[in-house]
């Protein structure tokens, strides 16, 4: 399946270098191209696409406030923040606005592109070194009006708590000797039970409640 890809940067360089690494790479397909937020805004609602790359810094309409309005009208679309830098404070309030994580500008392509495509399986794994700078942020943070943990399965709350370690699929699956199939269906089940909406959130939920993976 295609997935649509809209570019919102305001630098004609990072713009250029973010196509020349999509263009002939299944299965994204580059549908629109943005020079600042309030251009990405209006040309989500316009082309309506899978997955955004949102530089944070632009004029006119922040990255994060182009983020809140546009999850805000498409809860589906998946956004990608592109930055320089690992600004923790910047980073916590876009996955409080909905998107899936960030990407540095400077990495290594075949690292973008794992990402991506990680990205596209709707429980898509936190790289875990994101998990760690974010972490700190959930932890200080006031615990919203959210559903409880005792909603949860036994097995659910297993998985919850190497969410929050930063384990991936493959890694949970090991550690609980079940099928990775089968951590993904849980993870889909959590997020829906908690009423959350990607990973990310997933892993500030668990460290608010205190979810901690045992040590072996």
């Amino acid at each position: 399946m295609t997935c649509r890809v809209l570019i919102a940067d305001d630098h004609p360089l990072s713009r250029d270098a973010v196509r020349t690494l999509l263009e002939g790479v299944e299965p994204f397909e580059l549908v629109g191209v943005a020079k600042n937020g309030q251009e990405a805004v209006d040309l989500c609602a316009e082309l309506s696409p899978d997955l955004v790359l949102m530089d944070i810094h632009m004029p006119k309409l922040s990255g994060l406030e182009a983020t809140r309005l546009i999850k805000k009208a498409n809860s589906a679309v998946k956004i990608v923040m592109l930055t320089v830098s690992d600004d923790v404070a910047d980073l916590f309030t876009a996955i409080q606005y909905g998107a899936q994580g960030y990407l540095l500008k400077n990495l290594n392509p075949d690292d973008w592109m794992h990402y991506l495509h990680a990205l596209l399986d709707e429980n898509g794994e936190i790289p875990r070194e994101m998990a760690g700078r974010l972490m700190h942020s959930f932890r200080t943070e006031k615990a919203p009006d959210e559903p409880s943990p005792s909603l949860l399965t036994g097995r659910e709350r297993e998985i919850l708590a190497c969410v929050a370690g930063g384990d991936t699929n493959k890694q949970v699956a090991e550690q609980l000797v079940i099928a990775e199939n089968t951590v993904k269906n849980h993870i889909k089940n959590i997020l829906d039970k908690l009423n959350l909406d990607n990973r990310v959130q997933l892993a500030a939920y668990a460290v608010r409640h205190g979810f901690q993976r045992e040590k072996p």
